[in-house]
Parts: structure tokens; C-alpha cells; sequence
């Protein structure tokens, strides 16, 4: 059967999407020179003071993980969400589960993990909050996030035993993932993951607003205004909520 054209819709909604994605990339020069912090790709813990907290919080955070885990079925994959994922989200081999997205608290996700819910809330400036699950065998293939205004991080919460084979580089440094640990990292740089081990990994997944100066900071406000506004962030959290009307009984 001949495919079917694109509507004006989508093709507008492509091309906001491109265009948009290309101006944040441009200034990241800009918030280079405003940055408070590192801009380095892999960034110090030492730089953040809630970093201890939230490690102190992983066995109460793994639990709640472990519950939803028994239902995974009721995760939903990335790109299910977040349509501008499918280059790197494919079939069901990375899903997540959504409590904060682009600084929206999802009630219904957070009342099934009440405790996560409530150690993110004390980080300043949390703008995500998620659990990101990569299946064994799975490679997420080299991305960048559109902008430097927010730095992410990762609290492993299930590392696989082979630690050495599930890895993430950031441009050109390699980390690992530790249990009960924050990994901190720049994804405007280039990114790629791979879990090359039989066991999931999975992760607390953080996008907190980078300390700016004054200039930054108001520069910063106008940017996150504009995203709000834009079908990158307007289609993810419409189609949570979709997911959330759905039966999903399991994770109860």
C-alpha cells in the first residue's frame, strides 16, 4: 500500500520542532558564559548539595520501583510518550515512568510513589523527574539534549552485577552507573548508552535547571516559557495523560 503523505499539520509541527531544536543548540555558547557551575560533561557531585540527599533515599526509592516492575506491562516506552523519541526508543526496550515533566507534577504517578515524589520535590529546580528502564541488549544510539539549561541526573537505582558492560559515554568520557549513587552529566554534549548485560538498569532520571547568573537566569525563564508552549513539550504530557486514563490496574 503507497504511504501516506504528511498532513500541513504534522509538517508544520516538524519543521517548529527543527527550527526550535536549532536555536537552543545555538545558544549554548550563551549559557556557557553564564553557567554557575561546570559545563564539562560529566559534572562533580560536590556542585550540588542534594545529591547526599537523594542517594539517602535509594532503598525507599528502589522499593517503590520494585512494585511498579511487577507490572511492566503498565510502563509505558519512551517513544509512546514522547513521539520526538523514536530515533532512539524502540519497541518496549526502554520504557518510563513519568512523576515531573517539564516541571508539570503528574498526580497520579506521584501517589503511587509517594516517597520518590517527595525527595524529588526538595531538589531546586527539578524540572523532570522519571524511572528510565533499558531492557538487556539495548543500545541507545548518539543524541543530544536541545539545551545546556538543565543538567542531567541519573541516581542508579538497578545496576546489573556486570557493571563494566552497561555504560554511558558522554562525548568522549565513559561512566558507570553505581547503586544508590548520582551520576551527573551534561546531554547537550553527545550521548549514547548500552546495557550489554542479561539484567535491566534502571535509573531515577532528573533534569534540574542549571545554576545562571542573573542574565542567564532571566534568559533561561523566557526559554522554558517557549518550550512549554511548543509541541515538544505539549504532546509528552498529553499523551501521559492518556496513558494514565488507560486500565492499568497493576499499578494499584
Amino acid at each position: 500500500m503507497p504511504k501516506s503523505k504528511p498532513t500541513s499539520r504534522s509538517l508544520l509541527r516538524r519543521s517548529l520542532i527543527k527550527i526550535g531544536k536549532h536555536l537552543l543548540r545555538w545558544n549554548g555558547r550563551f549559557q556557557t558564559r553564564h553557567s554557575l557551575i561546570s559545563t564539562t560533561p560529566h559534572i562533580s557531585n560536590k556542585e550540588f548539595d542534594w545529591t547526599a540527599r537523594l542517594e539517602n533515599a535509594w532503598p525507599e526509592i528502589r522499593a517503590e520501583l520494585d512494585h511498579l516492575l511487577e507490572h511492566p506491562e503498565d510502563i509505558p516506552s519512551f517513544h509512546q510518550i514522547s513521539p520526538d523519541q523514536k530515533r532512539i526508543s524502540k519497541g518496549d526496550n526502554w520504557k518510563t515512568f513519568g512523576m515531573y515533566v517539564f516541571g508539570k507534577r503528574i498526580e497520579q504517578n506521584c501517589r503511587l510513589c509517594p516517597r520518590t515524589a517527595e525527595v524529588i520535590s526538595t531538589i531546586p529546580g527539578m524540572y523532570t523527574a522519571m524511572f528510565s528502564i533499558l531492557k538487556p541488549h539495548y543500545h541507545i544510539v548518539p543524541h543530544k539534549g536541545p539545551t545546556r539549561a538543565v543538567v542531567r541526573a541519573h541516581l542508579g537505582i538497578k545496576v546489573p552485577k556486570n557493571w563494566q558492560n552497561v555504560w554511558i559515554r558522554v562525548h568522549d568520557q565513559v561512566l558507570h552507573w553505581q547503586e544508590g549513587k548520582v551520576l551527573l552529566f551534561d546531554d547537550s554534549y553527545e550521548h549514547e548508552v548500552l546495557n550489554d548485560t542479561d539484567e535491566m538498569r534502571a535509573v531515577l532520571f532528573l533534569d534540574v535547571i542549571r545554576p545562571m547568573d542573573r542574565i542567564g537566569t532571566l534568559f533561561n525563564r523566557v526559554l522554558f516559557a517557549l518550550m512549554k508552549a511548543s509541541p515538544y513539550v505539549k504532546q509528552p504530557i498529553k499523551n501521559l495523560s492518556a496513558w494514565n486514563r488507560k486500565d492499568h490496574s497493576g499499578l494499584t
